[in-house]
């Protein structure tokens, strides 16, 4: 078991038989007269909705994407002394299955990995350290804590063995209306009785103690979501199973991924902020206006099929987005998101600070924090996204680039507890995930006929492969919808038509 900082890393961490193309063939199509789309957000959700919708649609379907900010989204990069590193989501695991398709389909490349050794920090001492040797590593997680972590693996194995049941249903063509829906199918009552109870809560039942829990677990979900394991157990699994496995980014910077995808998709990307989506209707189908507002003035357009692929939320600005002329009125704004801030600081470290006065000791890259040392989350010696074959990691004693995540901006007293003296600071402010817990209930995908909200799945679990899943779900159910392919929606015992097909 290798617990790393992941950033926000993509679901999935088991070997599961899903050899299958992620590509669902379409037959001979009905011409489609200007089929006009507008997907509101540029961020991976976005991006990949709109590469899926022409993949299904064919390419005479018209895809406008509005972005208030940069293509990317969360995936997106800062420099420092002319290099780029990842301020946004940082990796993705081995097993996200549409990432590793988009990668090769753009004909991107996977980032050279600089191995770096972790570790738990608990505010006055390492509770538990990484080695440079696997056994030794077991070893010392069973010394500390028994078969915790043994049983821990079983529980992630058994949700992520589920969870990868997405792929095949996607690959038939079968998509969800709602989020329970799509949990439904696969872990039926289980899957969404785990968006309703704790992490801690699900562990204590299958017999991992609370100290793993406190030292190990919370650590791990502290990195990926800034959360505690108070957290439900759906999006506590799927974090827990990125920190299990082999992680990769992609060469150039992840953000490459979604200025690929529309550029492969010949998306018309319109620098605006939507301001209203308002339904109108003729000839028996529905048409919706899209109003926005960017530096030339106001302006709308009419579209068929509208998908919002940003969070619809309290704290966003996004929220200011109306729906109008629907009835019932559309009011999906509950709940609030978990604010991050990335701090890339280019200094040299106070290894003091960890117990390790002389700083050349120091053997750690990574640094995952218990509950206790409040002001920062997780700490890391990183590599910029383009990185050459003669590139080295910086020495403890040398400085480097460190990126420090944090629930609010470091105070200057806070940065000189973490480096002994820095040359620069740049930060990244993010409404990273969902605050769980806030929200009542799981959202909807589909809004309306043809108006949709990728971001719902968010509210189950929030990884970038995760937004993949959805944009694929979302844009099958478009599909479905628009032909009235009734039986591919929200059919219950997938499974067992799945196999049936083949």
């Amino acid at each position: 078991m290798k617990f790393k900082h992941l950033g926000t890393t993509s679901a999935g961490g088991y070997s599961v038989n899903c050899s299958l193309s992620l590509s669902y063939s379409v037959s001979l199509l009905p011409y489609l007269p200007g089929l006009l789309t507008a997907v509101v957000g540029a961020g991976i959700g976005g991006s990949a909705v709109a590469h899926f919708l022409q993949q299904h649609f064919g390419p005479r379907v018209q895809i406008d994407v509005y972005e208030k900010g940069t293509v990317g989204g969360r995936l997106a990069t800062i420099s420092v002394n002319k290099q780029h590193y990842e301020s946004g989501a940082a990796s993705f695991h081995s097993l996200s299955l549409h990432m590793q398709d988009f990668v090769k389909l753009l004909g991107l490349r996977h980032r050279r990995e600089v191995v770096g050794r972790s570790a738990i920090f608990g505010g006055e001492h390492f509770v538990l350290e990484e080695t440079d040797w696997y056994l030794l590593n077991l070893f010392r997680l069973w010394w500390h804590y028994g078969i915790s972590f043994l049983r821990l693996q079983m529980w992630v194995e058994e949700v992520m063995e589920k969870f990868m049941r997405i792929y095949k249903y996607q690959a038939h063509g079968y998509a969800f209306s709602g989020v329970e829906e799509l949990l439904y199918s696969l872990g039926e009552s289980t899957f969404v009785n785990m968006t309703q109870h704790s992490v801690a809560e699900s562990l204590l039942q299958v017999g991992v103690t609370q100290r793993f829990i406190d030292d190990v677990v919370s650590a791990v979900l502290r990195a990926s979501y800034g959360q505690s394991a108070a957290m439900p157990a759906f999006a506590g699994a799927m974090s827990l199973a990125g920190a299990q496995g082999s992680l990769w980014s992609v060469e150039g910077g992840n953000k490459l991924v979604c200025s690929g995808l529309l550029k492969l998709t010949k998306a018309n990307v319109i620098h605006a902020t939507v301001t209203s989506v308002t339904l109108h209707s003729t000839e028996g189908k529905a048409l919706y206006q899209v109003a926005y507002e960017n530096e030339v003035g106001n302006s709308s357009d009419f579209y068929d099929i509208v998908v919002i692929a940003t969070p619809l939320h309290l704290d966003n600005s996004s929220s200011n987005l109306t729906f109008a002329g629907f009835h019932p009125p559309i009011d999906d704004l509950q709940g609030s998101f978990q604010p991050t801030v990335v701090s890339l600081v280019h200094g040299y470290l106070n290894s003091s600070y960890f117990g390790f006065p002389d700083p050349k000791l120091f053997p750690f890259a990574n640094i995952l924090t218990t509950d206790f040392p409040s002001f920062f989350c997780t700490l890391d010696n990183i590599c910029p996204v383009n990185i050459s074959a003669s590139f080295r990691r910086k020495q403890p004693q040398e400085a480097a680039v460190w990126r420090v995540q944090s629930p609010k901006p470091l105070f200057r007293t806070q940065l000189k507890t973490l480096f002994r003296s820095y040359y620069s600071v740049q930060t990244a402010e993010w409404q990273a995930h969902p605050l769980y817990g806030s929200r009542p209930t799981l959202p909807r995908f589909a809004l309306h006929d043809q108006l949709f909200y990728l971001n719902a799945l968010e509210w189950a679990a929030s990884s970038v492969e995760v937004m993949a899943v959805a944009a694929k779900n979302v844009a099958l159910l478009a599909y479905n919808r628009w032909y009235q392919d009734l039986d591919k929606i929200d059919q219950k015992d997938l499974m067992h038509k799945v196999k049936t097909e083949l």
